[in-house]
């Protein structure tokens, strides 16, 4: 039985809860790029100690589980200047759009933001343009 959707549904449950339990001790918005921004303009050092563990545990726990697992690669792209340059303009575009995924998506929408809301469609709408481009029309990726 092929079970990624399963492993889909976990993940977003988890990422979630996670949202949900930051916001409500916290009292603050979990977005991956506002608390990197954060410590790498100084902005957010008042609290450096938590934002460092919260991106630790973004790192750290996808590779523990990679020996419990099956593959995971995405077989997307093998190219690494790809793949580092895609990285870069994945920041540029949180950096305009004042937040990411988790920002805008997960704690964005849940609380009715219009501007997670209008956000989350524009990324979803330029990722899905940019997979057609890259891939089925120039063949890059």
């Amino acid at each position: 039985m092929q079970s990624d959707w399963l492993l889909g549904l976990i993940g977003g449950g988890l990422i979630g809860s996670a949202a949900a339990i930051f916001l409500l001790v916290n009292g603050r918005i979990m977005g991956a790029s506002g608390l990197i921004g954060g410590l790498v303009d100084r902005s957010g050092w008042h609290d450096w100690k938590e934002r460092a563990a919260l991106i630790a545990g973004l790192v750290t726990i996808p590779a523990i589980m990679v020996p419990f697992g099956q593959d995971w690669q995405t077989h997307l792209t093998d190219n690494w200047i790809i793949i580092i340059l895609a990285g870069l303009l994945v920041g540029v575009g949180t950096r305009l759009a004042n937040g990411c995924t988790s920002g805008h998506g997960v704690c964005g929408i849940s609380r009715f933001s219009l501007r997670g809301i209008v956000a989350t469609a524009f990324y979803i709408g330029a990722g899905g343009l940019t997979v057609v481009l890259f891939k089925h029309v120039w063949g890059i990726i």
